[in-house]
């Protein structure tokens, strides 16, 4: 891995920032695992650096790694559906899409969205006969994961009966967690036990991540003792401080970030571009809250530069051999943009990036004086998502909204006087300023190709013409990432949320294996969108919504 860096005028300020840690011995203190690096206060800081020891700890639990997937190959399966949200889900999804599927393995996708079409569609695709369903979650009760697996449960008792369903399933969570005892009732093939000291975004090298990734024929031993090296230039400070690539890149993001330069954009090679959605996680929930934050930027389409703002930090990762970008970042660097450079041999340096990664965050926090490792304000969204719930299970309706403005199939929802379908957005957007804030597209639709193109048609003809970083996210998934920056960072988003009529609904059991049930998937998202509104507009962020209606990728294009 090879790594450099261009920050122009920001040099004198990254090396006082060096000197500062090292006369700290923050490197030190990080592997001592001493909480004070963060705050007075040990809480969710002492109980959360187990992913310090993620590899050695790892590398334990290797042998009943490789016996589950034998296990499960030699009796017949051919895929795997994992049920989780953010951290138990997006290491998963990245070894998948990086990797592929090596032969003789399982495929494996991930289910993070609550939309009855998306539950309904993995139905269809995935024979119960054929199929492992992996739940995956460290608290053992978050409410998408536990409904995905009551559905998915009751679903394969159907078809293959109460007796045989329970082989199918194997779980993934913390020692004593609510879906231990479920798994052991119901008799999973498997229970992995997570070492309970390591965090959701921070468990990519962890079971979470590597069991996974074992079932679709990575080599998580390659996957580890890379990042074992990665670990080992982690330790280096004083002298050896160069060596040490994470806690660099953790002063230059944090170090920018403090002079206004808070937009973290990334360009990625093509084939490792799924590692994105997992920066995006670690970066906007750790740094996110107390009105501060570091605004990952990811798969935004790269412009020349004439389209951004001052407000810009470029890190360009690539594979050494791969040139697709090359052109694009040096016109960026001439700009004079600030730029991070790193170039990697192969995938398996995944195992590097996961670590090196995880160890610049904890390195931001010190800098920004934040805790990195809580997300006070994902719980926010989710009190009044489940409140929502609960209103509607007792009068069988959820709040309802007025319209300031319904043409065309579509509503609009919020303080924006238009009086026609096309001028919404400018006119939410009219005070909107590159150099200072970002807008961040929320929709809670269903994330088909077709309608995640024209999302993202829309968010490139917003960043070109009003210069601002753009971020795209799928709710409720992005709820358990760029959800906690929303509400918690200093306040320069602009929230243009959209939602869409639900034709064909699907039950939430409301225990497994009965039939009994008083909300649906449509319900729970709705709820959901409905909840992360109003934790937005309480913590005083600018939020529209727009009901898309049926015909979405129509009503997009008016828009």
């Amino acid at each position: 891995m090879s790594f450099k860096y261009l920050i122009g005028e920001y040099s004198k300020t990254i090396d006082e920032l060096t000197d500062k840690l090292n006369q700290e011995k923050v490197i030190d203190r990080i592997w001592e695992k001493d909480f004070t690096v963060w705050n007075k206060n040990p809480e969710e800081i002492s109980n959360r650096l187990g992913w310090l020891d993620s590899v050695e700890i790892s590398r334990k639990s290797l042998k009943e790694i490789y016996e589950f997937v034998y296990d499960v190959k030699v009796a017949g399966y051919t895929h795997v559906l994992l049920m989780g949200m953010g951290g138990s889900s997006l290491a998963p999804e990245v070894f998948r899409l990086t990797f592929g599927v090596k032969e003789g393995f399982l495929d494996l996708a991930v289910i993070d969205s609550t939309h009855p079409e998306v539950v309904m569609d993995y139905a269809k695709k995935f024979d119960p006969h054929k199929t492992l369903y992996i739940v995956s979650t460290k608290s053992g009760g978050t409410v998408e994961t536990f409904s995905f697996m009551k559905f998915f449960y009751n679903f394969a008792c159907h078809i293959l009966g109460e007796d045989e369903a329970g082989n199918h399933f194997a779980a993934i969570t913390d020692p004593g967690s609510g879906l231990q005892k479920i798994a052991e009732e119901l008799k999973f093939r498997k229970v992995f036990l997570n070492d309970p000291n390591i965090g959701g975004r921070f468990s990519a090298l962890s079971l979470f991540g590597l069991v996974p990734a074992a079932l679709v024929g990575v080599d998580i031993e390659k996957i580890l003792s890379a990042a074992e090296e990665e670990v080992t230039d982690c330790r280096k400070s004083g002298v050896e401080f160069s060596s040490n690539i994470a806690a660099q890149i953790g002063l230059i993001i944090g170090g920018l970030g403090k002079k206004g330069i808070d937009k973290l954009t990334f360009i990625i090679s093509p084939e490792l571009k799924y590692l994105g959605a997992w920066l995006e996680q670690l970066i906007a929930e750790s740094t996110g809250k107390t009105g501060k934050g570091i605004l990952p930027v990811d798969l935004e389409v790269i412009e020349d530069p004439v389209f951004y703002s001052n407000d810009r930090l470029f890190v360009y990762l690539k594979f050494k051999s791969d040139t697709a970008y090359d052109d694009k970042t040096v016109k960026i660097k001439n700009a004079g943009f600030p730029i991070i450079e790193i170039e990697i041999e192969n995938k398996l340096e995944l195992g590097k990036q996961y670590f090196l990664w995880e160890f610049a965050t904890a390195v931001i926090g010190w800098v920004l004086q934040i805790h990195p490792f809580d997300q006070p304000n994902v719980e926010q969204a989710k009190v009044v998502a489940r409140q929502m719930v609960k209103d509607y299970q007792e009068n069988g309706k959820l709040p309802e909204l007025t319209p300031t403005l319904e043409d065309e199939g579509i509503k609009v929802y919020g303080n924006v006087k238009s009086k026609l379908i096309p001028e919404t957005l400018p006119l939410f957007l009219s005070d909107c300023r590159g150099g200072t804030n970002y807008i961040a597209i929320q929709a809670y639709l269903n994330p088909t190709q077709e309608i995640t193109e024209a999302l993202q048609n829309l968010r490139t003809k917003i960043q070109k013409k009003y210069k601002t970083a753009t971020t795209l996210g799928f709710g409720p998934r992005f709820l358990h990432s760029t959800g906690q920056l929303h509400k918690g960072d200093s306040g320069n988003g602009y929230f243009i949320q959209f939602v869409s009529e639900i034709e064909d609904d699907l039950p939430i059991p409301e225990n497994i294996g009965e039939e009994k049930t008083s909300i649906t998937f449509g319900v729970l998202i709705k709820a959901q969108a409905l909840g992360d509104r109003q934790a937005l507009l309480d913590n005083k962020r600018k939020v529209i919504t727009i009901d898309l209606g049926s015909d979405i990728i129509n009503s997009i294009k008016q828009l």
